[in-house]
């Protein structure tokens, strides 16, 4: 199946809060859940997603490699042990989750592991996470952009991520906004909330439906169902292009997620 636009995200979720998480946005209807190995709650969703009734195929499950876990001979069998925490025999989709610290492993040697886990029934598609536009190009050039499915980065109006989006654009690449409402910050945004009470929506719709407006999926989390329920109807929110542009004119550069390992930002 193809990725569904709009996920839920399980950063920060732990323990019966990342399985109810889970529960409550399956039960809702969303058909993408996206986890990672550091996250350390891939069992948790695993348990969520046996429990909920709903068929394996109907669900886009999405995990990311841990940056301990990318060198050749390791990268295959930590996927393996997320397989069994999450108690699936596939994923839909495995990222590198950030490019190996201080390039400690090539990322043409981790790029080509992800190849062979999918060649192994592992997982259905491969991709990257918080590449800058030098990181892509590597991967480019070690598997093709067409066997990239997306580049997962933080995006949101304070950090519009333009010149990754338009060079991922320009090779096929998807993109995927992780941090959409920028830790809620773009909820309590004077333009953002302007632009919703005109539309009669809530402000992290209105965020949401620009982003997917933009092409991006997007993978806002909450423990509060009734914000997962309201941020899944966000494709139904229309802006025009005043509020478009207006909300674009609120980059600023901030970026929220940037480690001691992170890559030199573009």
């Amino acid at each position: 199946m193809n990725m569904p636009t709009i996920g839920a995200g399980t950063f920060r979720l732990q323990n019966q809060q990342a399985i109810d998480s889970v529960a409550n946005a399956l039960d809702l209807g969303y058909r993408h859940i996206d986890t990672a190995q550091i996250y350390g709650n891939e069992a948790e969703v695993g348990l969520a997603l046996a429990h909920s009734g709903i068929a394996r195929g109907e669900v886009f499950v999405t995990t990311k490699i841990w940056t301990e876990h990318l060198s050749g001979e390791a990268l295959i069998p930590s996927l393996e042990e997320s397989l069994r925490k999450l108690r699936l025999d596939t994923v839909d989709l495995t990222l590198v989750h950030w490019p190996s610290p201080g390039a400690a492993v090539s990322v043409a040697e981790s790029m080509r592991a992800l190849m062979t886990a999918r060649e192994r029934g592992l997982t259905r598609a491969i991709g990257i996470s918080n590449f800058t536009i030098p990181l892509m190009r590597e991967a480019i050039d070690a598997v093709g952009a067409q066997h990239i499915a997306t580049n997962q980065v933080e995006l949101h109006p304070y950090l519009q991520n333009r010149a990754v989006a338009a060079f991922a654009r320009e090779h096929g690449i998807h993109v995927t906004a992780y941090m959409p409402l920028a830790y809620g910050k773009a909820i309590d945004d004077p333009v953002i909330r302007a632009i919703a009470d005109r539309v009669q929506a809530t402000p992290a719709q209105v965020t949401l439906a620009w982003l997917l407006g933009k092409g991006y999926a997007v993978i806002p989390s909450s423990t509060r169902r009734a914000n997962l329920e309201s941020n899944l109807a966000a494709h139904r929110v229309r802006l025009d292009a005043d509020d478009i542009a207006a909300i674009d004119a609120l980059e600023r550069g901030e970026r929220l997620v940037s480690p001691d390992f992170a890559p030199a930002w573009d």
